[in-house]
């Protein structure tokens, strides 16, 4: 494919921006990528004594709350941070755009790398989670070869954000209220994804919240990861292809919409 070919030639590029966006992430801060570390690790303990209590230990089916809850903090994080930088790419690149050519959807894809590679480095608090938990012994995650396909959902995952990412940066463009509307909607996911609470534990006594729960990639996603590094087993295959072919459709469309539309960015932006 074109595009293929054009995002291999203009790979240079591509790892400039990316360099260039973690470097600005972080350019006014005292602690810098540290922060990558600290501020999940912050979240999750402020996280666990708020909901530990009520979701954590009267739950029979966590088997350690702080990883459980890390584990759905971090994918969702990585989701929403990515996808509303490329959401914001084309606008913020509009000086760029309009005196030299470049794929423009190298800008999207760009945002979600970088916050790809941040996210990959926060996976190291998940890490410290785990291992200080199988050195204490209490509560230890069940760690087994099933680990090793951890790195399935977090492709997936990648995929759906370039998806999305594609399709939001279009809609930016049109129609600048997206920015505000997508805030709304990520503000929704937070909750219909199992980040603080167990699925079984809410009963699904209602119908639509069943079904909007059950339509989250987001959702099947987290729970595939878990399975990986947590319950140390096999994730649902359903679970694996509904994200995937979720993903894999979300990116085509975000292609196809992003194609038809590019040539019209510079009129608006």
């Amino acid at each position: 494919m074109k595009w293929l070919h054009n995002l291999y030639r203009y790979r240079y590029l591509l790892y400039e921006i990316v360099r260039k966006n973690i470097k600005l992430q972080y350019r006014d801060s005292v602690l810098g990528i540290l922060w990558t570390f600290l501020q999940p690790l912050m979240t999750t303990i402020i996280l666990v004594v708020v909901f530990g209590n009520v979701f954590g230990k009267s739950n029979a089916g966590i088997i350690n709350y702080p990883i459980y809850l890390l584990c759905g903090r971090l994918l969702y994080e990585f989701y929403s941070q990515s996808t509303k930088r490329a959401m914001r790419s084309i606008r913020n690149s509009a000086s760029v755009i309009k005196k030299v050519y470049v794929p423009k959807y190298i800008y999207p894809i760009a945002n979600v790398i970088s916050n790809f590679v941040t996210f990959l480095i926060s996976l190291s608090v998940l890490l410290c989670f785990i291992v200080f938990f199988l050195i204490v012994g209490e509560n230890p995650p069940h760690i087994t070869l099933y680990a090793l396909l951890a790195p399935v959902p977090v492709i997936i995952l990648f995929i759906l954000a370039v998806g999305v990412g594609l399709i939001l940066s279009t809609m930016d463009v049109f129609f600048k209220d997206t920015d505000y509307l997508y805030e709304v909607f990520c503000l929704l996911l937070f909750y219909l994804t199992p980040i603080f609470y167990k699925v079984e534990s809410l009963g699904m006594k209602n119908e639509v919240f069943k079904v909007m729960l059950m339509a989250n990639p987001l959702y099947s996603i987290t729970e595939m990861f878990r399975c990986c590094v947590l319950y140390g087993k096999m994730f649902n295959i359903h679970h694996l292809l509904y994200s995937f072919g979720f993903s894999v459709a979300t990116v085509l469309l975000g292609s196809l919409v992003f194609y038809k539309k590019q040539d019209k960015f510079i009129l608006h932006m």
